[in-house]
């Protein structure tokens, strides 16, 4: 019998697989019924992601906006929430189409069920980011937009 994964691992997972640019091993990671909510989104952009097909809509072309190299030391806290996590990282690397460092926290509350996310509200802010503003590309599409 396999033990049950705490609700820290399928998260810490999924960071290795975002180094690794496997978005889709990323996207397994998440409940068909997902619910992601990126607070901090530029106008026009979904504030809300519902499903899987939703979130993989806005997800699957990151690397080739980001080149995400490390994710050093993150930090995830299980809550007393059963199934809740908090997690502080930070992700660094370069930006595709200029060069330019990426370099930027997140706070991420979670919600796992049976290994898999159910619930993800992110604090990352990519207008924090040096010069985001003319790599905006990189930037989910999310539904109904084009980049």
């Amino acid at each position: 019998m396999t033990p049950s994964l705490t609700p820290a691992e399928p998260y810490r997972h999924s960071l290795t697989l975002l180094l690794e640019k496997d978005i889709d091993g990323r996207l397994a990671l998440s409940d068909e019924h997902i619910v992601a909510e990126p607070l901090y989104v530029p106008g026009g952009f979904p504030a809300k992601l519902e499903g899987r097909a939703a979130l993989a809509a806005s997800r699957r072309g990151h690397p080739e906006y980001v080149d995400l190299r490390e994710t050093p030391r993150p930090e995830i806290h299980e809550t007393r929430e059963p199934g809740t996590i908090v997690a502080e990282w930070r992700g660094t690397g370069r930006m595709v189409s200029s060069g330019a460092a990426y370099d930027m926290p997140y706070v991420a509350v979670a919600k796992v069920r049976d290994g898999r996310m159910t619930h993800d509200r992110d604090y990352g802010n990519p207008a924090a980011i040096p010069g985001s503003s003319g790599d905006a590309a990189f930037l989910p599409a999310g539904p109904g937009k084009t980049r």
